[in-house]
């Protein structure tokens, strides 16, 4: 494996961004786009053809450093490449994917003023992900971590003179920072046992620090892995969001959809989900850590996928589906069934990236148009969105033949067949989430592209923001051009196609390799795959399946409640008040962090500053040693008359008491 094309992967959308950034008012306009969709094409086509290496030619991991940063106290901290069946599959979904929204980007960010930055940043975006899934220890994988974090403050708020996207993405940071802070204290723990930053040697100390105990206070101990490995995670809650450091992800929104689609469907998100796969060696040991991990992610995909069926705003129906999603992730992660939680990012990442960009080219149609309630009917003026969004949202509730239900029922059945603790609430979660999924995907599908035509009583609508102006309400919506269909369609066949195509060899044939590591009494989908059968005979047994029956009754009822009879929909949330207005509060998350932790940090905050900076260190540490000094020196002065007579007499005097002090020690010897 050519060590100069693997240096090339994350390098490229760099120079890229530091072209169109640095230098976008040289090239101009068409100069940025073409600049970085040219070099994260050609990154995309080297990291395919590494995927190629990897998997059709056998070609060994590929595990070396590429240069050294710094030692410090023995700790090596250094830049270098694992490239490996899991890292391969990794960087050509986030090329592929980052390259459908580049060049989507092209149509949807036409006439915005801030064209050629948008483009640095999602250049840089995708050569901060590739970088953290290539990383080969912990010092690159919290390097690329971070920036992930930083441009997603600078995405989500692109639309800066907006205050709903500066709260948006200072709410990204702050929430992100809280599970980096567990993130941080993980890997200094795995330095702590180990001495060193590299995958390699923490892999192998695993059963090692597996014996080790912590001291909690008193008699109780934690075992010192299952801390790391908790710690670990609440990073990923974090970057993946998870409950309760989830309530950023649905403003994320504020963002433009191209954004969306790549925060949702490829990189920052599902950085959590790949981090714990990779950091398997480590999570195998801890059956505590992994029903940690299985409880949360089971209580994020149902619920979750609730709060999709009471909002209108499309892009938040989308995002609230990836958190469900997400929680799937996590839950086939929770059961030691790493393979199937990539699988499904990596079939995920197709489908929800389409759902997105489809969702953009409706509302560019209706002129930045996003309340569900002010569409309909549009399938015949967007046939190919419509169809291609179709498509998505089958993929998304698991229709059998589809790319999502190869994933999706392989979770469902990996967790029936697990033993670990809290695996029998997790199991009816992510059965009940199917329905949910079903209903909320199928409203959205009826609201925006059946049913009469809403859009035309809200033609006169004022454009929602001032960037939006150009686009001045009038005329029937059309289908958008070339640019935003093409990745479209781009996307649509890996949905369909990809789930048959590679469920025999990545989920069920043991396509990782030594790349995910699971011990044998965890191995929940060694028994999935002797009852696998071939995709075709997966999927026509998918038909028989709860999930399949489960998905079916939600689209029949969205169809009745949101297409045939919509009256009963109202009447349901009349007659469900409370359920209604909670879940229209997101569970008063949002509510609980405004007026709970928001007040009690500002209290924390201003005692610290007041009590610690103010009074301690300037008080005490700085303006009162400088008065100390001060007084010590007044006092001293008055001793440094000048005079001859003064300082004979202080001589005499200290000459007597010295004689004093050695005559009283010589009477008592």
């Amino acid at each position: 494996m050519n060590p100069t094309v693997l240096i090339a992967i994350p390098l490229l959308p760099l120079l890229a961004a530091l072209v169109a950034g640095l230098g976008g008012r040289v090239i101009g306009r068409a100069g940025a786009s073409w600049v970085t969709c040219v070099a994260v094409g050609v990154s995309c086509v080297l990291s395919l053809l590494v995927l190629k290496q990897v998997c059709l030619d056998g070609a060994p991991s590929f595990d070396v450093p590429v240069y050294g940063w710094l030692v410090s106290d023995g700790v090596s901290m250094q830049v270098g490449f694992l490239i490996d069946r899991l890292s391969a599959l990794m960087i050509a979904v986030v090329t592929f994917v980052s390259l459908c929204v580049h060049v989507y980007t092209v149509g949807y960010m036409a006439d915005d003023p801030g064209y050629t930055r948008f483009f640095s940043y999602i250049s840089l975006f995708t050569f901060s992900m590739l970088m953290l899934v290539m990383a080969d220890n912990f010092m690159q994988l919290f390097f690329g971590w971070e920036a992930v974090g930083l441009v997603s403050y600078l995405l989500i708020g692109f639309w800066y003179t907006r205050p709903s996207a500066i709260a948006a993405n200072l709410k990204a940071f702050i929430v992100n920072r809280i599970g980096d802070f567990g993130f941080v204290l993980g890997i200094a723990a795995v330095v702590y046992y180990t001495g060193s930053l590299d995958y390699r040697t923490a892999f192998a100390a695993a059963p090692h620090i597996a014996a080790a105990l912590l001291p909690l206070g008193g008699s109780t101990r934690v075992g010192a892995l299952t801390l790391i490995c908790v710690c670990l995670f609440v990073g990923a809650m974090g970057k993946s969001a998870q409950v309760p450091l989830h309530v950023w992800l649905p403003d994320s929104m504020e963002g433009p959809t191209p954004i969306s689609a790549l925060i949702h469907a490829a990189t920052m998100v599902t950085a959590g989900i790949f981090m714990v796969a990779r950091m398997s060696p480590l999570f195998e040991y801890s059956p505590a850590a992994l029903s940690f991990v299985l409880v949360i992610g089971a209580t994020t995909a149902f619920f979750m996928g609730l709060l999709g069926v009471v909002h209108n705003d499309i892009k938040r129906v989308i995002a609230y589906s990836t958190l469900s999603q997400l929680g799937y992730m996590t839950v086939a992660l929770g059961v030691s069934a790493y393979g199937a939680a990539i699988f499904h990012l990596m079939t995920h990442a197709f489908f929800k990236a389409l759902l997105f960009l489809a969702a953009g080219s409706v509302i560019i149609a209706l002129h930045h148009e996003q309340d569900m309630r002010r569409m309909g009917g549009l399938a015949k003026y967007m046939p190919v969105t419509a169809v291609t969004c179709w498509i998505g949202a089958l993929a998304l509730v698991g229709t059998p033949f589809f790319s999502g239900f190869y994933s999706k029922d392989a979770i469902i059945e990996a967790v029936r067949a697990s033993h670990r603790f809290g695996s029998g609430y997790a199991y009816w979660c992510v059965l009940c989430g199917v329905f949910v999924t079903a209903l909320y995907t199928f409203r959205m599908l009826f609201l925006t592209f059946h049913g009469a035509e809403r859009f035309r009583d809200a033609a006169h609508a004022a454009a929602p923001a001032a960037h939006d102006a150009a686009h001045a309400p009038g005329g029937d919506p059309h289908e958008s051009p070339a640019v935003v269909t093409v990745p479209l369609i781009a996307l649509a066949i890996p949905s369909v196609v990809i789930g048959a195509l590679t469920a025999g060899s990545v989920l069920y044939g043991g396509y990782f390799g030594a790349a995910i590591r699971v011990l044998p009494g965890n191995d929940t989908l060694a028994g999935l795959a002797a009852e696998f059968g071939g995709p075709l005979r997966s999927a026509l047994r998918g038909f028989l399946a709860p999930p399949f029956w489960l998905a079916l009754a939600g689209a029949l009822t969205a169809w009745v409640c949101f297409l045939k009879r919509p009256e009963l929909a109202d009447q349901a949330a009349r007659r469900a008040r409370w359920l209604y207005r909670l879940l229209l509060n997101k569970y008063y998350f949002d509510w609980f962090d405004e007026q709970v932790i928001a007040p009690l940090a500002r209290l924390v905050g201003v005692g610290l500053w007041k009590g610690g900076d103010q009074a301690l260190i300037d008080g005490v540490m700085v303006n009162g040693t400088a008065g100390e000094v001060n007084w010590l020196g007044g006092v001293v002065r008055r001793v440094q008359s000048g005079y001859l007579y003064s300082y004979a007499f202080w001589m005499v005097i200290g000459l007597a008491v010295l004689l004093g002090w050695f005559l009283v020690h010589a009477m008592r010897s």
